[in-house]
C-alpha cells in the first residue's frame, strides 16, 4: 500500500501530508494522524499503509511550523494552540473532511484533544498516544529549552535536536534513513527551528491541560489512550487517571514503549488502532 506525498495552499498556508488510500474506499470516515515535536507526518508510515489496508483512508499532515508544511513569519501566524486549532478547522474544510477518526501522539498532539473538544460534531471516535492530557505535566527540559529566549534560539538551529529528542523520548536508536527525513527541513532552512522555537514558546501547556481535562469529563465518544510506559516525560499513572474520568473509554499498555511509541512498535500501535476503529458500537 503506497504513500502519496501531498501539498495543498489553504489560504496563505501551504500544508504538506502524507496519505493513504484503500485500494476498495468504505463508507467509514478517514482517519487523521496527528503528530508531536519535534517530529512531522513522517513518523506514521508505518501506520498509513495498515490503515488503508483495512479499508481506512489515512491522513496524516505536518503541522504549520513543521516537516515540510509552511513556516511563517509570527506576525503571520501565531504559533498558539488557538491558531494551530483555526489552521487545522481550514485544512479539514479544504479537504472537505466533516467527519473522522482522530489519532493524536506527543506535544501538540493535545492540540488536536483540544480541537476536538471545540468541534465534537465532527469526531467518530479518538485514539490518544503518549500525548499531554493531565494538569500534572511538566514540560521537559529536553522540549522546555527549544522555547526559551536565547537557549532556545540556538538549539533550534542545530539539526541534532532531532536525534536527541526522539531518542531520549523513545529510549531507542533512530535509524539514520529517519533521521535524514526529519533533520531535512532544519538543514534546508533556519526556519524550521524559528519556528519550533515559537511553537514551544507558545504551547501554553497549563491553560491547555485544564481545557483538556475539563472538557473529557463530559466526552462520551469512544476513546482510546495507547501509552508507551517507559516515556520518560508522560507517566503512566497519567494515563491511568485520565481513563478514570472517560465514560467510554480503554487503556492499552505497550511495555516496551517510550514516548514516540509508533516509532519502533508501530506493528503493535496498529493492532490496538484497527481494533478500535473497526470495532462495532454498541
Amino acid at each position: 500500500m503506497s504513500i502519496s506525498e501531498q501539498s495543498i495552499q489553504v489560504g496563505s498556508l501551504q500544508w504538506f501530508y502524507r496519505e493513504a488510500t484503500p485500494v476498495n474506499p468504505s463508507t467509514q470516515p478517514p482517519v487523521l494522524l496527528l503528530h508531536g515535536l519535534p517530529s512531522q507526518s513522517y513518523c506514521w508510515t508505518m501506520i498509513l499503509p495498515d490503515l488503508a489496508e483495512k479499508g481506512f483512508r489515512a491522513i496524516a499532515p505536518d503541522w504549520i511550523g513543521a516537516g515540510f508544511s509552511a513556516k511563517p513569519d509570527r506576525r503571520d501566524f501565531a504559533y498558539t494552540p488557538d491558531a494551530f486549532i483555526n489552521a487545522l478547522a481550514a485544512f479539514l474544510q479544504h479537504l472537505e473532511i466533516d467527519r473522522f477518526y482522530l489519532v493524536v501522539q506527543g506535544f501538540l498532539g493535545s492540540v488536536g484533544l483540544q480541537y476536538a473538544l471545540r468541534y465534537p460534531d465532527q469526531i467518530e471516535r479518538i485514539a490518544i498516544l503518549n500525548t499531554p492530557i493531565s494538569s500534572a505535566v511538566q514540560l521537559p527540559w529536553r522540549i522546555q529549552q527549544l522555547g526559551l529566549p536565547f537557549i532556545g534560539d540556538m538549539v533550534t538551529q542545530d539539526p541534532l535536536l532531532v536525534d536527541r529528542t526522539l531518542e531520549g523520548g523513545s529510549g531507542y536508536q533512530v535509524s539514520d534513513k529517519d533521521l535524514d527525513v526529519y533533520r531535512r527541513p532544519f538543514l534546508k532552512s533556519s526556519d524550521a527551528g524559528r519556528s519550533l522555537f515559537k511553537t514551544v514558546k507558545n504551547l501554553q501547556i497549563k491553560n491547555s491541560m485544564a481545557e483538556i481535562e475539563s472538557g473529557f469529563r463530559n466526552w462520551t465518544k469512544p476513546t482510546l489512550l495507547v501509552w508507551g510506559i517507559k516515556d520518560p516525560w508522560l507517566p503512566f499513572v497519567q494515563a491511568q487517571e485520565f481513563a478514570k474520568i472517560l465514560q467510554n473509554g480503554e487503556l492499552v499498555e505497550l511495555e516496551e514503549a517510550g514516548h514516540y511509541p509508533q516509532e519502533h512498535w508501530s506493528g503493535k500501535v496498529s493492532e490496538a488502532l484497527l481494533t478500535f476503529l473497526r470495532r462495532q458500537a454498541l
